[in-house]
């Protein structure tokens, strides 16, 4: 064979390959699905949502009391971080609180003192006022007596002086008894501070107990631990993940659909999921979400074909009072086909019409 001759059969033999590969692409879209006019399909796996279970605090774990793939109860408690430096803690904060109740009972006593203080202050205003009328009373006899000749007028001038002294004597009781409702009020304001002391004191305690109620960490559902992401004896930082949780009760498959069929598709609409290691089975779904942006897009659409290659991404979720029912059976990642009513109408071929119920 001359090389002529062998570069003419790779050419024949490149073209060939090509056109099989061209006709095989081809049958892969116009080849018959098998499936009624309305029912639409798509591969995909099953879905669960997937819970981190972390420390809302900084702390050391003490321990794990969940093992992977245990099943566990909303609220079962799965771990324990270790609490030492929170119930130090809690017993400085209850010791501040004790404080501050006895300071709110000295300042209480303050302002009783105070009060007292105030009361012997308005006596001694009453007798300074006593003091000054009568001294008054004094001073204007004299005068008058004093300009009839009939006494001293140096009896009229300690008069006088005797009025001007008692004058001052009550203005002095009064200044003291308007420093005594300033120091009322100074201990009253001693017992509002005080109080506020208590509160803040006891607001420490009720926060320091919520973190010691915290450390105690607990399934937010019912689920499966996944995996351990820490050990005992690790430290974790606030918001650290320490075990994995799936929620067995919102279990779904994501497949894809073309736009053609997509723009059809309806949340709400009926799908039946048939997994690879149930396939005599059609587990009932429902579609719960499309997505409003295509996938799979190349960056300049002009031709039809072009246009075939827009894949837009849907989730079909199960029920999940069939998921609780069998819940021990469930188990994420398993592939399988998923199969879409696009027509209320469309009759499910025989293949399908064997359903899990619920």
């Amino acid at each position: 064979m001359t090389q002529a001759t062998g570069k003419t059969w790779l050419v024949r033999g490149g073209i060939a390959a090509a056109v099989i590969a061209v006709v095989l692409i081809v049958w892969s879209f116009v080849k018959p699905s098998g499936l009624p006019e309305g029912i639409a399909s798509g591969n995909g796996r099953l879905e669960a949502v997937e819970i981190d279970i972390a420390a809302k605090s900084p702390g050391r774990i003490r321990d794990i009391v969940a093992d992977e793939g245990q099943f566990v109860k909303a609220g079962a408690v799965v771990a324990h971080m270790d609490t030492d430096v929170l119930r130090a803690q809690l017993s400085e904060a209850e010791a501040m609180l004790a404080q501050a109740l006895n300071a709110v009972e000295i300042a209480a006593s303050q302002v009783v003192q105070r009060q007292s203080e105030r009361a012997s202050a308005q006596a001694t205003v009453r007798q300074r006022e006593a003091e000054l009328n009568a001294a008054r009373k004094r001073f204007a006899r004299s005068e008058t007596l004093a300009r009839e000749g009939a006494t001293p007028v140096q009896e009229r001038d300690d008069n006088q002086a005797s009025v001007e002294g008692a004058d001052a004597t009550l203005e002095a009781a009064r200044a003291q008894l308007a420093a005594v409702d300033a120091a009322i009020a100074a201990a009253r304001s001693q017992v509002i501070g005080a109080r506020s002391n208590v509160d803040a004191a006891r607001a420490t305690i009720e926060r320091i107990k919520a973190d010691i109620r915290d450390s105690d960490l607990r399934a937010p559902r019912d689920g499966r631990i996944q995996y351990r992401v820490a050990q005992p004896g690790e430290v974790v930082a606030g918001g650290g993940r320490v075990l994995n949780l799936v929620d067995l009760s919102d279990v779904s498959m994501t497949f894809f659909l073309p736009e053609t069929v997509a723009g059809r598709v309806r949340l709400g609409s009926e799908v039946r999921v048939v997994l690879d290691a149930l396939p005599d089975y059609a587990i009932p779904a429902k579609v719960s979400f499309v997505a409003d942006v295509a996938q799979f897009t190349p960056k300049t659409v002009e031709t039809a074909s072009e246009r075939q290659k827009l894949m837009f991404r849907v989730k079909a979720r199960i029920a999940p009072a069939l998921l609780r029912r069998h819940m021990t059976l469930v188990k994420t990642g398993l592939p399988g086909m998923a199969y879409l009513r696009v027509d209320p109408k469309a009759e499910w071929p025989e293949a399908l019409s064997r359903v899990v119920k619920e």
